[in-house]
C-alpha cells in the first residue's frame, strides 16, 4: 500500500502547511526576471551538498536588505509553540526550570500556557524552595472561565513575595503605639496570633491586641518583677523575682496556677507542649506540668545562677553563671553532659535536638554535639557578650554587646556575614530574629534594623527613636511573618515605655 507522506519536503510546502500561500510574497517589484525558471531548474538539479554550497555563495553576494528579507520569510516558519505541542507532563517539567517571575510572564502568553503556569504542584515546588510551608485558601473568582482554578500554592508565593517587599520597602510612618507599664522596663515580650504579652519589673504582665493596639487586660499577682515569660495559644507562663512561676489564661486574665519551689528569682523558662522548664538564681532547674501545676522534676548540679534554658521535650539544656552548659535527662533527673570550655558566664543558648549552641561573656560562641558532649566548633569574632541567638537549619544568627550581629554556618563553623558597615548599630544589640531572607535586630541605640540574610547588607531602619543615643532604647523585639513588635523605653525618662507595632500584611502599603 502506498503511504502518503504528510511531512513537508520543501520550504514552500512548509509555508503552505502553516497557511502561508506562495502568492503572499512580500516582493512586488514588477515582472519576474528573464531566465528565472532556468535558474531554478539548474538549482534543483544539483545535489544537497551542491545546493548548500550555492546558497553560501548566493548569501555572500546579497546586500544586507536582501538577507534581511530572507530572514523575515524564513524565521516565522521555524517558530514553534513547543510547550503546547508537548505532553502536559513534559511541558510542566520544562516550566519547572523557570524562575517564578518568568512563570508569571509565561502565564500571560495564551490560555493553555495560563493553565500550565497555574499548576499547583509546580508552585508547591517553588514554595518549597523558598521555605513557604502553607498554601493559601483561595476564593474562587467569578470572572474567570468556569473550571479554571487558581493555584493555592501560587497564591501563597505571591502573598509572601508581597509581604516581604512590604518589609523591605513598605510604609512605616504610622505604627501602632501601645502605652503601658508607666516608666518601668519591659523585661520580656511574647507574641502569638493577634495577642501580645509584655512583662515588666512593675510586677505585672499586660495582654494587648495586635489588631486594635488596646490593652485587653493586666495580669496582676506577682509580688516581684517579672523576668521571664513564654506563651502558647492563650496560655502565658511568667517567672519572677518573687521566686514563683505563674500560669495565666490570657483570654480571661485569670491566674490558673502559682508554681512554688524555687528559692530565688526565676530567671529563664522554656515551654514545650504542656511542660515548662524553669531556671533560677538558686542554681536549680525545675520541670513543671502546666495543666496540673505540679513540679515533676528538680535538676541540681549548677553551682551558680541558671541564666538560660532550652527544652525540646526530651532533653533539657541549661547555661549558668558557673561557666557551665549542662545537658539533662529530666525523667531520671541526671546530668548527661557538662559542657566545659567557656571561661565566663553563659548568657544565651540554642538547641535544635542535635547541636547545642552557647554564648558567653568570654566573647566566644561554642557549638556542641548533644549526644557526645564534644565541642564541635568555637566561633570567634565577637568582642563582647552574646546576648541573644537564633538557630534554624544550621544557620545561627548572634547578637552581641559589641554592636554587631553575625551569621554563622554551624556545620562548618564559618562566619558567613557580620552585619555592620556605615548603618551599623551604635550600641549593644539587645534582641534579634531572622526568617528565610531577613534579619531584624534591636539595640540600646534606640533602633530596629532590617538586614538581608543572604548578603549581610543593611536594608533600612524599621524603628528609630528620636531619643536614640540620649537614653532611648529598644529592649525586646518579636516578629511574625507579617508583624513586628518592639518594646521601647529609656533608663533616664527620655522615652516613654511603650510597644511599637508595625504590620506588613497590607495589600498595598503605598496607597
Amino acid at each position: 500500500t502506498h503511504v502518503k507522506h504528510t511531512t513537508p519536503t520543501t520550504f514552500g510546502d512548509l509555508r503552505a502547511a502553516n497557511g502561508h500561500s506562495a502568492q503572499r510574497r512580500r516582493v512586488t517589484s514588477g515582472p519576474p526576471p528573464s531566465g528565472l525558471q532556468d535558474w531554478l531548474h539548474t538549482f534543483q538539479a544539483w545535489s544537497g551538498p551542491e545546493r548548500l554550497l550555492a546558497l553560501d555563495e548566493l548569501i555572500d553576494s546579497c546586500e544586507s536588505n536582501q538577507v534581511k528579507h530572507m530572514m523575515q520569510v524564513i524565521e516565522p516558519q521555524f517558530q514553534r509553540d513547543f510547550i503546547s505541542l508537548l505532553p502536559k507532563e513534559l511541558a510542566l517539567y520544562v516550566l519547572t526550570f523557570l524562575e517564578p517571575r518568568d512563570l508569571m510572564h509565561a502565564a500571560q502568553t495564551c490560555s493553555y500556557w495560563r493553565i500550565l503556569a497555574e499548576d499547583n504542584l509546580l508552585w508547591r515546588e517553588k514554595c518549597r524552595e523558598e521555605g513557604i510551608e502553607e498554601p493559601l485558601v483561595v476564593k474562587r473568582r467569578k470572572t474567570l472561565k468556569p473550571g479554571f482554578l487558581h493555584s493555592p500554592w501560587k497564591s501563597a508565593y505571591v502573598q509572601q513575595h508581597r509581604i516581604e517587599s512590604n518589609w523591605r520597602t513598605g510604609d512605616i510612618t504610622s505604627p501602632k503605639v501601645l502605652k503601658g507599664h508607666d516608666d518601668h522596663v519591659i523585661t520580656c515580650l511574647q507574641f502569638c496570633g493577634d495577642l501580645i504579652v509584655s512583662g515588666s519589673d512593675d510586677n505585672t504582665l499586660k495582654v494587648w491586641s495586635a489588631l486594635t493596639g488596646k490593652c485587653l487586660r493586666t495580669l496582676v499577682g506577682h509580688t516581684g518583677g517579672v523576668w521571664s515569660s513564654q506563651m502558647s495559644g492563650n496560655i502565658v507562663i511568667s517567672g519572677s523575682t518573687d521566686r514563683t512561676l505563674k500560669v495565666w489564661d490570657a483570654e480571661s486574665g485569670e491566674c490558673v496556677h502559682t508554681l512554688y519551689g524555687h528559692t530565688s528569682t526565676v530567671r529563664c523558662i522554656h515551654l514545650h507542649d504542656k511542660q515548662v522548664v524553669s531556671g533560677s538564681r538558686d542554681a536549680t532547674l525545675r520541670l513543671w506540668d502546666v495543666d496540673s501545676g505540679e513540679c515533676l522534676h528538680v535538676l541540681t548540679g549548677h553551682v551558680a545562677a541558671v541564666r538560660c534554658v532550652q527544652y525540646d521535650g526530651r532533653r533539657v539544656v541549661s547555661g549558668g553563671y558557673d561557666f557551665m552548659v549542662k545537658v539533662w535527662d529530666p525523667e531520671t533527673e541526671t546530668c548527661l553532659h557538662t559542657l566545659q570550655g567557656h571561661t565566663n558566664r553563659v548568657y544565651s543558648l540554642q538547641f535544635d535536638g542535635a547541636y547545642v549552641v552557647s554564648g558567653s561573656l568570654d566573647t566566644s560562641i561554642r557549638v556542641w554535639d548533644v549526644v557526645t558532649g564534644g565541642c564541635v566548633h568555637t566561633l570567634t569574632g565577637h568582642q563582647s557578650l552574646t546576648s541573644g541567638m537564633e538557630l534554624k537549619n544550621n544557620i545561627l544568627v548572634s547578637g552581641n554587646a559589641d554592636s554587631t550581629v553575625r551569621v554563622w554556618d554551624i556545620r562548618t563553623g564559618q562566619c558567613l556575614h557580620t552585619l555592620q558597615g556605615p548603618h551599623k548599630h551604635q550600641s549593644a544589640v539587645t534582641c534579634l530574629q531572622f526568617s528565610r531572607s531577613l534579619v531584624v535586630s534591636s539595640s540600646d541605640d534606640g533602633t530596629v534594623k532590617l538586614w538581608s540574610l543572604a548578603t549581610g547588607e543593611w536594608i533600612r531602619d524599621l524603628v528609630a527613636l528620636q531619643s536614640g543615643g540620649s537614653g532611648g532604647v529598644v529592649w525586646r523585639i518579636r516578629a511574625s511573618n507579617t508583624r513586628l513588635v518592639a518594646a521601647v523605653g529609656s533608663r533616664n525618662g527620655t522615652e516613654e515605655t511603650k510597644l511599637v507595632v508595625l504590620d506588613f500584611d497590607l495589600t498595598d502599603t503605598h496607597k
